[in-house]
């Protein structure tokens, strides 16, 4: 057993690990070098993070555009308050969804409140697949608005640990 890294690694470790891993042979031994700690340590505090449900996984962001994936939309959806959950989970699993959760509705202006991402290479194939999934799943009489993306400001992905200097008492 290795001693733990103290408050100000694990936080540190956490703003690294947020960033995503260094492109090495020993990417938790390159983290360690940065927040002077020894692989080891970075392993145990990692597995223990996991145990304790931190990680839901890990995994490789791609960078779809670079690979000509242009045609992203947003399938938003007004889907009955009672049958959501099922919907969501169904539609989360469909192939082509890479991303499917709940928003609460924005009466009167907003009345969707299931939202679905897809992305592909040409609109008119986005269209053809979304419609095809809609009617697989029996939902292509819900209202419906498919929202194509027009430029792209920014993607990472999510950031929680408390930028540096950021009080941390909530």
């Amino acid at each position: 057993m290795n001693i733990a890294l103290s408050e100000q690694q694990s936080l540190a470790l956490r703003r690294l690990l947020e960033t995503g891993l260094p492109l090495t042979s020993r990417p938790f031994q390159a983290l360690a070098e940065q927040i002077e700690a020894s692989e080891p340590q970075v392993l145990e505090q990692v597995q223990r993070w996991h145990e304790q449900g931190l990680f839901r996984r890990v995994g490789l962001v791609v960078n779809h555009r670079a690979l000509g994936f242009a045609a992203n939309a947003m399938l938003v959806l007004d889907v009955p308050d009672a049958l959501v959950d099922e919907v969501g989970r169904r539609l989360g699993q469909a192939p082509g969804i890479s991303l499917c959760y709940q928003r609460p509705r924005r009466l009167p202006q907003w009345q969707y409140n299931l939202f679905c991402m897809i992305h592909g290479r040409q609109r008119d194939r986005v269209e053809a697949q979304v419609q095809a999934l809609l009617e697989q799943h029996l939902l292509d009489d819900l209202p419906h608005q498919l929202l194509f993306s027009t430029h792209l400001f920014k993607q990472c992905g999510g950031r929680f640990a408390a930028p540096v200097g950021a009080r941390s008492d909530g």
